[in-house]
């Protein structure tokens, strides 16, 4: 293999763009500072805004910070390469997209799992709430959320940069791990292994979810109350979950047993979607659909303009 330093991937999937570029630019831009807007409000307005300082947002809170990782991950790189001829990336910044890209997705999945425990205890068990989601709680859940995402993108990193590369055309928009591990040279059982391993870690995060939506559905029956609090919190969790869950399931399978040739437009969506999707999404739904920062938001936005008077 050549000196890493001197290797150059060249990214595929934006050759139909070349005709209206300067529209594809212009609408990305817009999108990219659109997320960026949505979350820093939905950010600042949780911190400022003590009433808002409980469990459940401060975890809205760190979805969204990843949102912003995730997003400034892909959106500048796209960017320049809408304003480019030759899509282009070096080895180094293909490792570091591709490790904020791992960090991201397992850190969005874990968070969400976090999230469905919150709602569980709240929701099953109202009385014992405070004293199960205490502040050290929170703090601990946070603390193991991000630990656990990096270390899983750490290892699946250095597992893919002892790996020998004899091809240099990754199927994709941006560095994504199997695109890459594909191009090797020599077995790449060891690396088959773990993403089995990163599989079942979080197909058992999905089951855990799940079960505790079963639990919580059961409990929602048994009042008007109960079914609000559902609407007003679970529902925003279960689309973000199912959004999430549904694309990267497809995008990871076509990853790996797709057509490069076939449904190109189709996989294009998919690659795009994770990764431009949720961190605009959910801020919106949890903005509109929860009272407590749907009023709060409206608030500051009223100060701020009175101020400018």
């Amino acid at each position: 293999m050549e000196n890493s330093s001197e290797i150059v991937f060249v990214l595929q999937g934006l050759n139909e763009t070349r005709t209206n570029k300067h529209i594809y630019f212009v609408v990305t831009l817009l999108g990219y500072l659109f997320t960026i807007f949505v979350n820093l409000t939905l950010i600042m307005t949780i911190i400022l805004e003590k009433m808002l300082h409980e469990p459940m947002f401060i975890f809205l809170c760190s979805l969204c910070i990843n949102g912003l990782v995730g997003a400034s991950s892909f959106y500048p790189k796209l960017l320049l390469d809408l304003l480019s001829d030759v899509h282009v990336i070096s080895y180094a910044a293909c490792m570091i997209q591709l490790f904020i890209g791992y960090s991201y997705v397992f850190c969005e999945f874990t968070m969400l799992t976090v999230m469905a425990y919150d709602r569980y205890v709240a929701i099953c068990k109202p009385l014992n709430y405070h004293s199960i989601i205490t502040p050290r709680t929170v703090v601990k859940l946070l603390i193991l959320t991000w630990l656990f995402s990096l270390c899983e993108s750490i290892i699946g990193l250095n597992l893919t940069l002892r790996l020998p590369l004899c091809g240099f055309h990754i199927e994709k928009l941006y560095c994504t791990n199997w695109p890459v591990v594909k191009l090797s040279c020599v077995d790449t059982t060891i690396n088959n292994i773990y993403g089995y391993i990163l599989t079942f870690s979080h197909v058992s995060q999905a089951v855990l979810i799940l079960i505790s939506y079963v639990n919580i559905i059961k409990a929602s029956i048994r009042s008007p109350a109960d079914r609000n609090k559902f609407m007003q919190t679970c529902l925003p969790h279960l689309i973000s979950l199912t959004n999430f869950t549904i694309t990267l399931v497809f995008d990871v399978m076509y990853d790996r047993y797709g057509s490069s040739s076939r449904l190109q437009n189709f996989r294009t969506f998919l690659a795009l979607e994770y990764l431009v999707v949720p961190p605009l999404l959910n801020p919106l739904i949890y903005g509109l659909k929860m009272n407590q920062i749907r009023r709060r938001i409206f608030r500051i936005f009223r100060f701020r303009v009175s101020a400018l008077k």
